[in-house]
């Protein structure tokens, strides 16, 4: 079985090897960028297996060993660490090749708002803004502000910063964030628990969800809250209704009203997207024991505890005392963590499937 997966991961690196050094590959942009990613995707499996291959030459070696000169202590733990590096590679294989989320190389929206704790909690959507922004950049990801302000955050992460895509760091990220701190604006002392809900949207394509015009209701109106000197005196801010949805999409950031429907209809096509995900998804839970990669948005995910310093992931009981790093976007180990679990339960989901 894994020497068949093995066989399977080798011969198709070398095929896709060879095909970027193809001139018809080459002078077609589409297709090589296709080929290179593929090429990059496979590539932390090819150098397991090669790996994999080397520890079973060692394991061979030893037992051939044995067999001509009897047992050795030295030569017994050679072929017993041989043995125990197979066993770590073809479990890490198994992992490696788990089928990918189809949404990980795409761009994404996110919608942070305050819930739960009135002013304080609008405070913390803030700081959950902050964090994730950072991270982002620290990422090498690009970000764009859609709307911002007023305890409600809608920003786009995109570029090319990890070997996805940002749905494949952030999609992590969506939840109910709780935060244990004293406020700012409390003079007894106490500590208070407040919440932020954070939407991570895979951002959809034009080909990837079709909208009528005829479904849109879109009204303009005249902008409030900071901003130029325009914002309070055109009619630039935008309100679209997706009528068979019922999905409201407002937008006023820009001055220009042109700007701010578009933006609108981005959050709108990525909301729309992420129901019929979500649509797909249930449909295939009904089928199998186990539903891998989707969760109810209102649980708790994370909680930030500002008086011990820790952060603890409720999803994978994962608690780490670097709060201060972590709000500066340094989230890499809970991602990596996040990533890893959601590997072995794709794993076990294929092999109930």
């Amino acid at each position: 079985m894994i020497e068949d997966l093995v066989e399977q991961i080798e011969t198709r690196f070398a095929e896709l090897g060879r095909q970027m050094t193809e001139a018809e590959v080459i002078s077609d942009r589409e297709r090589y960028a296709a080929v290179g990613r593929a090429y990059r995707q496979l590539e932390p499996a090819a150098k397991l297996a090669e790996r994999w291959r080397r520890a079973q030459d060692d394991a061979a070696g030893a037992e051939e060993l044995i067999s001509e000169l009897g047992e050795q202590a030295e030569l017994r733990e050679e072929l017993t660490s041989a043995r125990e590096r197979i066993e770590q590679l073809e479990e890490e294989i198994r992992l490696a090749m788990v089928e990918r989320d189809p949404n990980d190389e795409k761009s994404v929206i996110v919608e942070i708002q305050g819930g739960a704790g009135g002013e304080e909690a609008g405070l913390w959507a803030g700081d959950v803004y902050r964090m994730l922004a950072r991270y982002a950049e620290r990422r090498g990801f690009q970000t764009e502000p859609l709307d911002i302000g007023e305890g409600k955050y809608t920003f786009a992460i995109k570029g090319s910063g990890a070997p996805d895509g940002a749905y494949s760091v952030f999609k992590f990220e969506g939840g109910t964030h709780r935060v244990q701190r004293i406020p700012q604006t409390e003079s007894q002392g106490r500590i208070h628990t407040s919440t932020a809900t954070v939407a991570v949207l895979p951002e959809a394509e034009d080909v990837d969800v079709q909208i009528d015009p005829g479904d849109l209701q879109i009204d303009v109106y005249r902008s409030s809250g900071p901003g130029g000197q325009s914002v309070n005196t055109t009619d630039s801010a935008v309100r679209v209704t997706h009528k068979p949805s019922g999905i409201v999409v407002s937008m006023q950031d820009e001055k220009s009203q042109l700007q701010n429907r578009e933006k609108a209809l981005r959050v709108l096509r990525a909301r729309l997207y992420e129901r019929a995900l979500a649509e797909q998804q249930a449909e295939l839970a009904a089928d199998r024991r186990s539903q891998v990669g989707t969760g109810d948005r209102a649980e708790k995910i994370r909680t930030y505890n500002y008086g011990e310093r820790r952060v603890t992931d409720h999803r994978i009981k994962l608690t780490v005392h670097n709060l201060d790093q972590i709000l500066e976007g340094q989230l890499d180990e809970l991602t990596a963590a996040l990533q890893a679990d959601e590997k072995r339960r794709r794993l076990e989901a294929q092999t109930l499937a």
